[in-house]
């Protein structure tokens, strides 16, 4: 799950982080009165959305005035903005974070990811702050510096010092630094968090070591208990057919493709994806509906598929060990007969209860095409649909 800057800031001063003052607001009126609140010099107006790239799109302006905060919340409230992450597509602005504006003396980029190669935490920083990470690694990899944390005592203060000397933060401020790298690392772990990335990190012309920026993204199987951070969620960031699937524990993922996928399993799901780009043809979801799904589970999740309006057509795939054939069989019978199916629909059962889950599609009266294996499945529903 991932929320907004403003509130990844709120997360990280619970925790002795510094970040600079700030306010959201939703309307040009609450962003004039924030910036008058705050009774800086200079404030920032910042778009809040669930992308990274906003200040290169036109959504960070710096404002110098009660009259160019007005102007600027005004021209970026309700825009489009359109960056690396958004898509082409990108994402309407609905609130804005109004900031107190900071003296930067220098930049750098500290960020915390599981490493799923070694399954620990790593801690990666690099005095090249303000720029994608990505071009950093790809250019200069030699400006990146990591620290792979043992989860039996988490971060030390010397392995965030060696950091902070790797990359050059003045000696003055290595203590400060290493308080705010020690108090990031008890947020990532205390708050379950998959990524926490601040870019830039800033040291300000008063001595001060401070956020400037901050993504935190979370672990969803983990919101259960988080019930602080889901109230966070911001729903109007997230694709309406992902919401609903969430409400029925499906595992749902949004793609740009035609060709609509019902899988059980994860792994079956991604190989059923690539068999579908193989034959010539593009998938338009990722849809896991698990291994203990229901009837009725299966058939919300036909809805949400057919809900898209991009699909051409549907292939489903299920190979049933938990999963039965005739529970998938049912689903399938159900949702198109609820909804009107009118697109082509490969279907490709093996595994228990297959013989009765064939049946119960036979004897439908449904349209309907069988395949025998996988592979058959995806040549079909891309011939279908081409």
């Amino acid at each position: 799950m991932n929320i907004h800057e403003y509130q990844g800031k709120e997360v990280l001063r619970k925790y002795g982080v510094a970040v600079p003052n700030g306010k959201v607001a939703f309307s040009v009126e609450e962003a004039v009165k924030a910036a008058e609140e705050l009774g800086t010099e200079v404030v920032v107006v910042k778009a809040q959305i669930h992308a990274g790239g906003r200040g290169k799109a036109g959504g960070v302006k710096v404002a110098k005035s009660k009259e160019e905060v007005r102007a600027y919340a005004d021209e970026i409230l309700g825009k489009t903005l359109v960056t690396h992450q958004t898509g082409p597509e990108g994402k309407e602005v609905k609130r804005l974070l109004i900031e107190e504006g900071c003296d930067i003396k220098k930049e750098y980029y500290i960020g915390l990811v599981l490493d799923r190669a070694t399954s620990k935490v790593v801690l990666m920083a690099s005095e090249e702050g303000g720029t994608e990470i990505e071009e950093v690694a790809e250019e200069t990899p030699e400006k990146i510096f990591k620290e792979v944390i043992d989860p039996a005592v988490g971060l030390q203060a010397f392995q965030a010092r060696r950091i902070a000397f790797n990359i050059n933060i003045p000696k003055e401020l290595v203590g400060k630094a290493v308080k705010f790298m020690m108090g990031l690392y008890s947020a990532f772990v205390e708050k379950d968090c998959s990524i926490a990335e601040i870019n830039p990190l800033v040291i300000t012309g008063d001595g001060n070591v401070m956020a400037l920026d901050a993504k935190l993204n979370f672990d969803s199987n983990a919101l259960y208990r988080q019930k602080d951070v889901l109230e966070y969620r911001d729903l109007e960031e997230e694709d309406p057919k992902e919401i609903e699937a969430s409400k029925y524990d499906l595992s749902y993922i949004s793609l740009d493709g035609n060709i609509g996928c019902m899988v059980n399993g994860a792994g079956l799901a991604m190989a059923t994806m690539d068999i579908i780009k193989y034959y010539g043809g593009d998938p338009a979801n990722f849809l896991d509906v698990g291994g203990g799904a229901t009837a009725e589970k299966v058939t919300e999740a036909f809805k949400i598929i057919l809900s898209d309006q991009n699909v051409k057509g549907i292939f489903v795939n299920i190979f049933g060990g938990i999963m039965k054939c005739d529970v998938i069989a049912e689903g399938v019978v159900e949702a198109t007969k609820q909804v009107g199916l009118k697109i082509p629909l490969v279907v490709r059962l093996e595994g228990t209860n297959v013989d009765l889950g064939k049946k119960i599609l036979d004897e439908s009266g449904l349209n309907i095409t069988s395949a025998a294996s996988m592979a058959d499945g995806a040549q079909k529903i891309v011939s279908l649909v081409g």
